[in-house]
């Protein structure tokens, strides 16, 4: 894989610091990607998704969902148990993990749900009326009747 110098991006560009520090993340190959736990983020309408991770093991009070400078933060910690357990086969892992979804302007959560081992976070887009595009009217040029002076002679 090739490296990507992204340093002539910094200097011939103001206010574009977000975007440069997404791409060099992006094309950072040093830091492993983590695969725990598996989560799915699916299209559910033009301007909505669901992001679901699979959290087997963890109660609703282990859980946090947290959105901190454009960024969605999923993490749980399970808690201390209390009595001793023997397992012949532990195959449910429910090791502590810190999840991270970097969300683009404009895209806020609008609730999370915990069902049947899944959490379930739903996101929608919705852009400013400021930032939509607005249609202008157009006027004609051509001379009003409110333009036309009425002439008398003066002979």
């Amino acid at each position: 894989m090739r490296n990507f110098d992204l340093a002539p991006l910094y200097r011939a560009t103001v206010g574009f610091d977000q975007i440069a520090d997404m791409m060099d993340r992006v094309l950072t190959n040093d830091v492993a990607q983590p695969t725990y736990p598996p989560y799915n983020i699916e299209k559910t309408a033009d301007d909505a998704w669901r992001i679901s991770i699979a959290v087997a093991g963890f109660a609703e009070a282990d859980l946090s969902v947290e959105l901190r400078q454009g960024a969605l933060i999923v993490a749980a910690r399970k808690a201390e148990e209390r009595e001793e357990r023997t397992y012949l086969h532990r195959g449910i892992a429910t090791r502590a993990f810190e999840r991270r979804f970097q969300l683009a302007d404009h895209v806020r959560v609008t609730g999370a749900t915990h069902a049947d081992g899944m959490l379930h976070i739903d996101l929608v887009r919705e852009v400013p009326e400021a930032l939509k595009p607005r249609r202008i009217a157009i006027e004609s040029s051509g001379a009003s009747d409110k333009d036309v002076v009425d002439a008398k002679s003066v002979n």
